[in-house]
């Protein structure tokens, strides 16, 4: 009799320990292993080699589990007839199943469920180790299993879990509302391009380069800008980029007489097309806060600052200089001007129009 009660006891054990073991690896994020890897948690590093190729563990597991379960039964179906009679194998049957539901399957499922985290790190040398004695019969299942296993491998996350995840930490107060806000917005970069952000050309205010310092004066001190076009005969000709404190100090300098296209800084130049993400790298590369934006023609569209693309992920940034807060909003208007005074219908045939040709005048 103390025979059967101990192989009911081991079945028991064990099935319950595969079922806590593959409930906790399978509950546990692999991006989470890696924070924990970064962290330098004990049995982090293990867990994550485990998390890289889950098949063979949880095959290992699977293997184990099945041995208890049909193994088990068939030596306790055994000793019950030998200890009882044959007439209490069905009812001692009923039991002890019952038993492998609720101590094997459910209690353990729960318990690895609500404590994976903890569990992961404490289960995954054993894990490794039960991988490596059973590599020979997992390796066989494999290869049996292949044809109907094979296919491409799952990425970690994707951009629309992280959102949904963002909002649902948020709704919990876990993340506060404008990191929420502010993670939503990144993901906003490479959505949008150069012509999305850009300070339309037909609003864009330029000097001509052989124009002289004292000649400019006036708008160079009355500009809300730190920085301004430097132009030859028209927009389309960008030569460089004037900074207004350079401009006044070499104004206060005495170097009035002096054209400003001597003193114009280089400026680079990007297509209408470049996702904005690229473009705030390239501001990085480039340590530049403007570029001017060409056409699929090599026509000027536009200039979009490094606050442009700032404000996809901070929202609009006014500071004390700004009389315009939005310099797209006021282009659009000006065009919408235009188009009655010309009596043009077709706005986009305008606009194009407006591309090629400069509208708006240098001023100063």
């Amino acid at each position: 009799m103390l025979t059967l009660i101990l192989t009911v006891v081991i079945v028991l054990v064990g099935s319950a320990f595969c079922s806590l073991t593959e409930t906790v690896l399978l509950s546990v994020p692999e991006i989470k292993v890696k924070q924990w890897v970064q962290a330098k948690k004990r049995g982090a590093i293990t867990l994550l080699q485990i998390k890289k190729k889950m098949n063979r563990p949880i095959a290992t597991i699977v293997i184990l589990n099945n041995i208890f379960n049909i193994v088990g039964s068939v030596m306790i179906g055994t000793l019950t007839t030998k200890e009882l009679g044959s007439k209490w194998l069905g009812l001692f049957s009923g039991v002890f199943t019952f038993l492998i539901i609720i101590f094997a399957e459910i209690i353990p499922k729960t318990l690895g469920q609500k404590n994976a985290d903890f569990l992961s790190l404490i289960l995954a040398l054993p894990v490794k180790t039960l991988t490596l004695a059973f590599t020979p019969l997992v390796w066989l299942m494999e290869k049996l299993t292949e044809p109907l296993t094979k296919g491409k491998v799952l990425p970690t996350t994707n951009e629309m879990e992280i959102k949904f995840l963002t909002n649902i930490g948020s709704n919990e107060g876990v993340i506060e509302a404008d990191e929420a806000e502010m993670i939503n917005r990144v993901f906003h970069l490479n959505d949008l391009c150069a012509s999305d952000l850009m300070t339309p050309r037909i609003i864009v205010t330029y000097l001509k380069g052989d124009l002289t310092l004292t000649q400019s004066q006036e708008f160079i001190i009355n500009s809300e800008h730190s920085r301004i076009l430097i132009v030859e005969d028209s927009i389309d000709e960008v030569i460089g980029v004037g900074f207004k404190d350079e401009l006044l100090t070499a104004i206060i300098q005495g170097k009035g007489n002096e054209n400003i296209q001597n003193v114009a800084q280089n400026v680079n130049f990007v297509p209408e097309t470049i996702r904005a993400d690229h473009l705030l790298r390239n501001f990085q590369e480039l340590r530049q806060h403007l570029v001017v934006v060409i056409d699929e023609y090599g026509g000027v569209s536009g200039v979009v600052s490094l606050e442009d693309v700032l404000e996809v992920l901070t929202g609009e940034i006014v500071d004390e200089t700004d009389r315009t807060v939005n310099m797209r909003e006021i282009a659009r208007k000006k065009r919408e001007r235009l188009l009655i005074s010309k009596g043009i219908k077709n706005t986009s045939d305008f606009y194009l129009c407006s591309l090629r040709r400069p509208t708006a005048m240098p001023m100063g």
